[in-house]
């Protein structure tokens, strides 16, 4: 089950909202989310539920020995077996066949390799449970006694799939006690039905442009597919490529910025207040301001837990090298078990690097504009490595972006598709712009004084999330495949 689902939207979270408004007291409120959210996970894997259930108990009893031991060398041990434990079975799940198939390749063998199934969302709680062992080691929260609460915390429907990462020390008090006003509940309906119609009405058609004129090879594309793709690729007109590629940069940020908004929304509707994810990174002016204004909960995840503890930048350059060259190696290992995902890590930490040593204070001082231009080449081209598993197609779409394919420049059909989105495109766009958000506190900071003002925001309150709701069902009437994309990692 998606957010993006007319079964969740009109049956699944209404019906958990009203169990949870009739439920008193925490507990009992609490026990209503964690009741929904491990059918929420089970809905479309009732097997891969128990592994959930399983990594959330081993962590849990991992921190109370942890606590227990606290200051003695057990203690170290503990969160050993928690890391091998944890990052054991992520590795097997999710990097198992991956890793079979490049050793069946270098060795031939095995001679069969078997086919995993990924489990949704394992990356993004392996990663929250992790963050909450390490937190008890090192002394910053206590042990969850209950683990109970500890389930909940890491299944809770709003997060589990597909993220923000959300670490206890964010949500422990919350867990325990909440208070909801009618504001809270207000902002949360407004952020999500803002997700819904980001995802439904933008994200989706930016979707049906990039498949159709920039096409990809899957995770489980077939030969055939993968053939048809460069067919695509090799004979596009460059105008057409070029607006597939201007698609899928569009979709990747409208589509997971999309997913946080609803995960917050419906979190601030309860109580919860999760962290924010982006920062509208598309108005990044450095490549080092663009990761910190993407996936900001996974960017603080290995800041924290792994280039500080290997050092950060207090040992000399050459070790902040190794322990950049290590987080973005696993950053990119991260995304997926695919070798393009990996040398998209290290296309980023060559940038980074550059701009460490040296263009820093070159983009420093040049006009924003060309800075900002070009920081957007480099996410640009960074997203076509991330689209294509094949390295093969990476090469092909970037040639064809330059007609290098012998495919034309343009065509009659190319130019009919460019006026076909002509009005849809602007509005993708300011989509990953601050526009509204900067109408929106206009409108704020002149209702006290402005009673025009005053009733148009009023209205907006009122009527947004109505016609957001109402134009993203009717978009949903008949379209039943729009998964988000980060549901892979």
């Amino acid at each position: 089950m998606v957010f993006s689902n007319l079964l969740f939207v009109f049956a699944f979270f209404p019906l958990c909202m009203l169990f949870y408004a009739l439920a008193r007291g925490i507990r009992a409120k609490n026990f209503v989310l964690l009741i929904f959210s491990l059918m929420f996970y089970a809905w479309g894997e009732p097997l891969y539920v128990l592994l959930l259930v399983t990594m959330a108990f081993f962590d849990w009893l991992f921190a109370r020995l942890i606590e227990r031991d606290s200051g003695c060398r057990r203690s170290k041990l503990w969160l050993i077996l928690t890391c091998v434990v944890d990052l054991g079975l992520l590795g097997v799940f999710k990097y198992g066949t991956f890793t079979l198939t490049n050793l069946q390749a270098l060795t031939g063998f095995p001679a069969i390799v078997p086919q995993i199934l990924l489990p949704i969302g394992i990356s993004f709680y392996t990663f929250q449970l992790l963050s909450y062992v390490v937190d008890v080691y090192r002394g910053e929260v206590a042990a969850q006694r209950s683990f109970f609460r500890l389930l909940l915390y890491v299944s809770l429907f709003h997060q589990c799939i597909a993220g923000p990462i959300v670490r206890y020390s964010q949500v422990a008090e919350e867990l325990l006690l909440r208070r909801v006003s009618a504001s809270d509940v207000s902002a949360g309906i407004t952020r999500f039905t803002v997700g819904l119609g980001k995802k439904v009405l933008l994200a989706n058609t930016c979707a049906v442009i990039a498949d159709k004129y920039f096409p990809a090879d899957g995770l489980t594309a077939t030969a055939a597919e993968i053939s048809a793709a460069a067919d695509v690729l090799a004979s596009q007109p460059v105008s057409l490529l070029w607006l597939g590629a201007l698609a899928y940069m569009l979709q990747i940020y409208l589509d997971f910025s999309a997913y946080s908004d609803m995960a917050i929304g419906m979190g601030r509707m309860i109580g919860f207040h999760y962290l924010e994810n982006f920062d509208y990174p598309y108005l990044s002016r450095s490549v080092t301001e663009f990761w910190r204004r993407w996936h900001m909960s996974l960017g603080t995840f290995f800041r924290d837990y792994v280039y500080i503890p290997l050092g950060g930048s207090r040992r000399g350059i050459w070790r902040t090298l190794r322990n950049l060259l290590i987080v973005w190696a696993l950053t990119g290992l991260w995304h997926g078990a695919s070798w393009n995902f990996v040398l998209w890590g290290l296309y980023y930490f060559v940038f980074l690097v550059l701009e460490k040593l040296f263009l820093k204070r070159l983009l420093a001082r040049i006009p924003s504009v060309f800075s900002w231009l070009y920081t957007t080449a480099v996410v640009f081209f960074g997203w076509i490595l991330f689209r294509f598993r094949s390295l093969s197609l990476v090469w092909l779409a970037i040639c064809g972006l330059f007609g290098q394919n012998a495919n034309p420049f343009t065509t009659f059909e190319a130019g009919t598709v460019w006026l076909n989105y002509a009005f849809f495109l602007p509005i993708a766009v300011m989509g990953v712009t601050p526009l509204v958000r900067w109408l929106n506190t206009r409108l704020h900071n002149a209702a006290p004084v402005n009673r025009g003002a005053r009733i148009a925001l009023n209205t907006a309150q009122v009527l947004c999330p109505v016609l957001l709701l109402l134009l993203s069902t009717f978009a949903l009437v008949g379209n039943s495949y729009n998964p988000f994309l980060y549901f892979q990692f």
